[in-house]
């Protein structure tokens, strides 16, 4: 009787608290809103600590749910350290938090997106997955969230990747086991880089790559060690298949203990939101008597969609990479390894090349613009509070580019879906066995020159000039100086999308020193220097990477190395480097680059670069040189003409001619090209 009066009591307290503050817990937008406070009244700040807490739900209909005693932690790991926190829940008894449709559980997350400036990257890729049939996606609701009585901004509630009804649905193990126990399932692991298992103690390192794999479920207070060594057994039978001799065989190879379905549209997933720790943190499971792992469910994309500045193979845009050549979890972090060797059977290229077109016909990529809108739509209100709380020009995790409005983030990612996912599919395409040779690849530069212009390149750290030494050619910083036609330079965009850099003065193209073979990581490549252009020569071929609002990395096709200045050294003369590409290039100042146009137009005496060719004169061989990207442009005829007007010499593009014997002086260089007439003036010296 005193059990149940007490019972009564607790209920008639808690109804009290709740009626009592539902008038004060309303919604600040159209999304539902949250309200917790902890008992104590201080702020949530621990990762390891639970602390306890009452929570108000406030629906789209203004109902109010009052939950007691729940308890709430920081969760995540580069993000919990950000000042906009995410957050566990976990509830005293299980709860249908979200609803029909959705879990009824203990375990919740709020995300709270803070790297990611559009708030719909994660939501974003769980509607992808939804879309290409993966079997379970993390919820997506957006709330507003108030804290002690304090606004946080706008969140994400969504599922703790756990095995449940509506979550990973697999077959749940006996606890305690028993000896006529099933062991074979079900199992989800992580392919974990962070090792969080080494503090957890649930989970091992695969034999032959070493990839760190931490045990979700069974749980780490359940786990029997039968169990474990189970499913370390055959994970590693897995990856011995993998990397064996005979890895392609359809019995004895990989194949048989791969869900082909979950796999292609994991993979593929993958690659079009360019996740880079999509292969450094991927999530698998395995279901009772299937002798298969089954990939998913995707999760933690807020730095997808070109939205991480650290540097991958000499540059930190995705939009022309994959994720297997350039993500993140190589050996002993993760299992990217695992998909590179797969890419190595021609079975696995024309799985992921097939469902690949599939998903894009059915119209892939108008389905997430569409999801964008939609969410834009919903979240509208909510983010503008959530951006005069935070700012939206703050940089919070890795962003690589700060915009001024919220609609200029979401373009940014449309834009990135409309590049990235043609060349994806031509990416994919070229590793087909007995693919037909595919031309160079063609990009979309971050900065587009208008042809029209000169321009000065600046860096943002001294403050100096790209300029040239005219004795040797190099390439030095120097004091800006507007009557140096030196610090002037002709940007082109060629029709591959990479851009030919030719200074004004030399009528010669920046070029990388690098030695055969270097790549982004490779050692510094010397001093940027001067030659005959050639739009054919990828040391000639440059890409501008955009760091923040007008500013850049100069990046080398060649070696993907970086255009640095010296130790930032403000000294006239100080060398620029071709300089190894790594996190650095969106932070050090002597890799950001400020490209300014000087105000002059280019006249007739530069028209022929606004053409697929460039004319050049090498001093010490008296050489007169057209470069071109096709040589067949190549076949017009060029007239020497001396001072006065005399004709001196007529040759064809393809073949130049040589002044080396001819006298010093002033010389034209004429010719017609599409229609048009082209001069340039030329001092022999």
């Amino acid at each position: 009787m005193k059990r149940n009066l007490l019972t009564i009591l607790l209920i008639v307290l808690a109804f009290h608290v709740s009626a009592e503050t539902d008038t004060e817990h309303v919604r600040l937008t159209n999304l539902p809103h949250v309200y917790i406070n902890t008992f104590t009244g201080n702020s949530i700040s621990s990762k390891n600590v639970m602390v306890y807490a009452r929570m108000w739900y406030v629906d789209e209909n203004d109902s109010v749910a009052f939950y007691d005693s729940l308890q709430i932690r920081v969760r995540g790991n580069s993000t919990a350290s950000l000042a906009k926190k995410p957050y566990k829940l976990k509830f005293n008894e299980k709860v249908k938090l979200l609803g029909k449709g959705y879990a009824k559980t203990k375990k919740w997350t709020m995300l709270a997106n803070h790297g990611d400036k559009t708030l719909l990257r994660n939501a974003l890729t769980s509607l992808m997955g939804e879309r290409a049939g993966l079997k379970f996606n993390p919820a997506a609701k957006f709330v507003d969230l108030t804290v002690n009585k304090r606004y946080v901004g706008n969140y994400q509630i969504s599922d703790q990747v756990d095995v449940r009804p509506h979550r990973v649905n697999i077959v749940e193990q006996d606890y305690p086991l028993t000896e006529k126990s099933n062991i074979t399932g079900g199992y989800l692991l992580e392919a974990d880089g962070f090792k969080d298992f080494e503090n957890w103690k649930t989970g091992f390192y695969s034999d032959f790559w070493y990839v760190p794999l931490r045990i979700h479920y069974p749980d780490e207070d359940e786990i029997d060690s039968r169990q474990l060594i189970y499913i370390r057994e055959f994970v590693n039978d897995f990856e011995q298949r993998l990397f064996s001799s005979n890895f392609t065989d359809p019995l004895t190879g990989y194949r048989p203990l791969v869900d082909s379905i979950s796999l292609a549209n994991w993979y593929i997933c993958t690659e079009i939101c360019a996740n880079p720790d999509g292969f450094f943190s991927t999530y698998f499971y395995k279901e009772q008597d299937d002798n298969k792992l089954y990939w998913g469910p995707l999760w933690d994309y807020d730095i997808a969609y070109n939205n991480d500045n650290r540097s991958r193979g000499g540059t930190s845009n995705t939009e022309r990479q994959l994720m297997k050549d350039y993500g993140y979890g190589d050996y002993g972090s993760g299992c990217r390894a695992w998909v590179e060797e797969m890419w190595r059977d021609p079975w696995f290229a024309r799985l992921i090349n097939r469902r690949f077109n599939q998903l894009i016909d059915d119209g892939m990529e108008t389905y997430l613009n569409q999801k964008l809108d939609s969410l834009c739509r919903l979240i509208d209100a909510s983010q503008k509070l959530n951006f005069d709380r935070w700012g939206i020009r703050t940089y919070a995790l890795r962003e690589r580019i700060l915009y001024n409005t919220y609609g200029e983030y979401v373009d940014y990612v449309r834009t990135f879906l409309k590049n990235h996912i043609p060349y994806l599919k031509r990416a994919f395409a070229e590793m087909l066995p007995d693919a037909p040779p595919i031309e160079p690849e063609e990009r979309i530069s971050d900065f587009q020159a208008d042809g029209k212009s000169y321009y000065t390149i600046v860096n943002n750290g001294s403050g100096t000039c790209f300029d040239v030494d005219m004795q040797t050619d190099e390439v030095c910083g120097w004091t800006p100086d507007k009557s140096r036609e030196s610090q002037q330079w002709i940007i082109k965009t060629l029709s591959n999308g990479y851009l030919f850099i030719v200074n004004r003065a030399t009528g010669k193209a920046l070029a990388d020193p690098s030695p055969v073979g270097a790549t982004a990581q490779t050692e510094t490549g010397g001093t940027l220097y001067t030659a005959t252009p050639d739009s054919a020569d990828t040391r000639q071929l440059w890409d501008f990477v955009l760091q923040a609002d007008g500013v850049y990395n100069i990046v080398s096709r060649w070696s993907e190395h970086a255009a640095n200045l010296q130790q930032g050294s403000a000294d006239d003369g100080t060398p620029i480097l071709s300089y190894t590409s790594d996190e650095r290039n969106s932070v050090s100042a002597n890799r950001l680059w400020t490209v300014e146009k000087t105000g002059d137009a280019i006249d007739t005496e530069v028209n022929a670069f606004t053409q697929d060719y460039a004319l050049a004169y090498d001093p010490y061989t008296g050489l007169l040189h057209f470069g071109a990207d096709s040589p067949q442009e190549l076949t017009f005829a060029v007239t020497v003409y001396n001072s006065s007007g005399r004709q001196v010499a007529t040759f064809r593009a393809c073949d130049g001619f040589n002044l080396l014997s001819y006298p010093t002086g002033l010389y034209i260089i004429s010719w017609k090209y599409n229609g048009r007439q082209h001069s340039v003036k030329l001092l022999k010296e």
